[in-house]
């Protein structure tokens, strides 16, 4: 059998790291290259590689079992739900043998080709686009594109006239743009090259230099990232200058076309709030005064100040209120309650509410393409574990709903196919919601168990339909999504408290939960796995160092294992924008605290588990060194016989290769590691 019959190994060279008395000792750091051009780094990243597919072949994985699972799933040809826009409709079609979208303008029943991303990938190692945007008038459209997966994206202009491709402005913006409203001209924002923070937005005329682009605003506190999108009634850009826990808003007069930003309302510390427009006022989510899951207030035009603001719909410390978007009459509202998502439609005049029920244990919903605010009906995004994503439009005045689109999956049955919500009590009495499916019929106490988490950010991982994993629960996986602490599931307080130098709940909730199962009788103790990606890859850097042999195998993708290294170097891409998630290791006692935890400097002599380690050497998130000296050092140390391995992707992003089927089948060749490993001795 050919291939590399042995893992490699890296040289080792002594770096030490030295802060609050404390000294700190590594041997692989010399695997940073920022420039990515290191023969002997670069080497030695496809060494492992070859490594990896050695052992594939010697174990016979077979990830082309489950790759052709997800191809017998897709439809030839799948189309997206068509999004109207001043009465052009757009969408989006992908073909079985494609790896990227086309875009099609509908007008006046002719469908248009606009746009092919297969033929720009064309001989391209990595390609990807951020949203399509086309101008006011139609004429146009507007893309970001990114050739490495950095996420630093050039701006594409094509005359839809014409087919002809404008211009394209390589000036590293974050990807989206607004249209001024002449439609010759555009703004974006743009990253700062080193840290990748986005912290300047620009106006760029069409047909003029880049280097002619003009500077609206520079944010100069490195803690703080930009964000912007275009207001309910299209009359202002909204700049969001946000960090973790507090936030301000600019905005900028799209009528007036004179660049000048106004302050909505200045920042202050632990304040966070969110505005959007109707014609006559702005409406305010905010969490002010301590109202940890935020109030809705409304103000006049005139004077946005705190002071004018006016209560809407009041706090609930039981409710978290995520998002609201608003129509003439009524009010939307996107909230989460015991850890369900709802949506209420509330009257603007009586406030009288009306909240849309549904009826699986597990689910996930959110409002979508609502673009008109006029629109006498809003539509919304329906999806289960075991129901795949489902778009329907109801009527605001008469509350009759109808179905506009679904997500068409071949050989799929959502009634062959069980899902739970339980409650499970962790060490602390907390009560941690979990998500569950699995196939009808299995005996659960015997079948195999993968748990998913994530756990950080106040991100939720929701209960939708994965085609992903689908392929497992069809070979009898049961599996898991853990609502630990960190991610917003219970509200706010349930992201403070997993956070910062309350981080350890995250993992020990995850721990816990996989006990609390077993307890249960769900899933087999000698056949239980665990997956979680870039923050979620942390998650399990912990929980093998905490419990090596709970867990037969993991997966870890694109992992943030090194955490005190990169957060005490500031040239690390979006270190200081995170320094209100994990803490500053600056301050001793911040220091101290992430030490506990962080997964490469608590590596021990102990019985890991089988693990996989994926990443990608240009990942914009997570730095492809940090990965690549968990393993060497993890092989060191474990006294199992159990494989380390480390799949790098050589082009490629965060989220890996571009191109729909190429991620099937990293995803694939993920799942049958697993899939492998749960044959053994079972």
């Amino acid at each position: 059998m050919s291939g590399m019959k042995h893992p490699p190994k890296p040289k080792k060279k002594i770096k030490k790291f030295k802060a609050h008395g404390d000294e700190r000792i590594d041997y692989y750091y010399w695997l940073r290259d920022d420039k990515r051009k290191n023969k002997e780094i670069l080497n030695y990243l496809r060494d492992e590689n070859k490594y990896t597919d050695y052992w594939y072949k010697k174990n016979k994985v077979d990830s082309n079992k489950i790759f052709g699972k997800y191809k017998k799933s897709l439809p030839k040809i799948e189309e997206s739900f068509k999004k109207r826009i001043d009465g052009y409709d757009y969408f989006s079609s992908i073909s079985i043998s494609n790896e990227h979208p086309k875009y099609y303008q509908v007008f006046k029943k002719r469908k248009k080709l606009i746009l092919d991303i297969n033929k720009l990938a064309r001989n391209k190692k990595y390609y990807d686009i951020s949203k399509v945007q086309p101008s006011n008038d139609h004429s146009l459209l507007a893309f970001g594109e990114d050739e490495t997966g950095r996420r630093e994206y050039s701006i594409v202009i094509k005359d839809l006239k014409t087919g002809k491709l404008l211009e394209k402005n390589t000036c590293s913006a974050a990807g989206g743009i607004i249209w001024n409203n002449s439609s010759d001209g555009y703004f974006y924002l743009k990253k700062d090259p080193d840290t990748l923070i986005t912290d300047s937005l620009y106006f760029h005329k069409l047909g003029t230099s880049s280097k002619a682009d003009k500077l609206i605003y520079k944010e100069c506190d490195n803690q703080y990232n930009l964000g912007f999108f275009r207001s309910r009634t299209k009359k202002y850009l909204l700049l969001d200058i946000s960090k973790t826990e507090s936030n301000e808003f600019r905005i900028l007069d799209l009528e007036a076309e004179n660049y000048d930003l106004q302050c909505f309302h200045k920042r202050s510390k632990g304040h966070l709030y969110y505005i959007d427009d109707t014609p006559e006022e702005f409406f305010i989510l905010s969490n002010r005064k301590n109202q940890k899951n935020f109030a809705l207030y409304k103000t006049n035009k005139k004077n946005t100040q705190e002071n004018n603001w006016k209560i809407f719909i009041r706090h609930n410390k039981k409710e978290l209120i995520e998002n609201f978007i608003c129509f003439e009459d009524y009010v939307i509202l996107e909230t989460r309650k015991n850890g369900l998502p709802f949506l209420t439609q509330v009257n603007k005049n009586t406030k009288n509410k009306s909240i849309i029920k549904f009826d699986d244990p597990a689910y996930s919903v959110e409002l979508v393409n609502n673009i008109d605010y006029k629109s006498k009906t809003f539509s919304f995004a329906y999806s289960s574990l075991r129901t795949p994503t489902t778009i329907f439009s109801q009527n605001l005045y008469s509350q009759k709903r109808k179905k506009v689109w679904q997500q068409n999956i071949f050989h799929h049955k959502e009634s062959n196919y069980e899902t739970k919500r339980l409650f499970l009590k962790v060490r602390d009495g907390k009560k941690v919601p979990v998500s569950l499916i699995y196939k009808k019929g299995i005996n659960l106490e015997h079948a195999p168990l993968l748990q998913y988490g994530y756990g950080s950010y106040g991100l939720i991982v929701e209960p939708s339909f994965k085609l992903s994993f689908m392929p497992l629960v069809e070979l009898g996986f049961v599996f898991v999504i853990a609502h630990i602490r960190g991610g917003q599931d219970l509200g706010k307080s349930w992201y403070d408290q997993g956070k910062m130098l309350k981080k350890m709940n995250t993992f020990t909730d995850f721990i816990d939960c996989t006990k609390a199962l077993l307890k249960l009788n769900i899933g087999n103790k000698k056949n239980i796995f665990a997956m979680g990606g870039s923050a979620g890859g942390l998650l399990m850097g912990v929980i093998i160092n905490l419990e090596p042999t709970l867990y037969k195998g993991i997966v870890s993708a694109v992992p943030f294992v090194d955490v005190l290294t990169t957060m005490s170097d500031e040239s690390i891409p979006l270190t200081t924008f995170e320094y209100e998630e994990w803490g500053n290791p600056a301050k001793r006692k911040e220091y101290l605290y992430m030490k506990r935890y962080s997964p490469y400097d608590n590596i021990d002599f102990k019985p890991y588990p089988a693990i996989l380690v994926t990443s990608s050497l240009f990942d914009s998130q997570v730095q492809y060194f940090e990965p690549a000296k968990y393993v060497p050092k993890l092989r060191e140390h474990t006294t199992s016989e159990n494989p380390v391995l480390l799949k790098m992707n050589m082009i490629g992003g965060h989220a890996g290769k571009s191109g729909r089927i190429e991620s099937l089948k990293e995803t694939a060749e993920e799942l049958g590691f697993i899939v492998n490993l749960s044959k053994l001795d079972s």
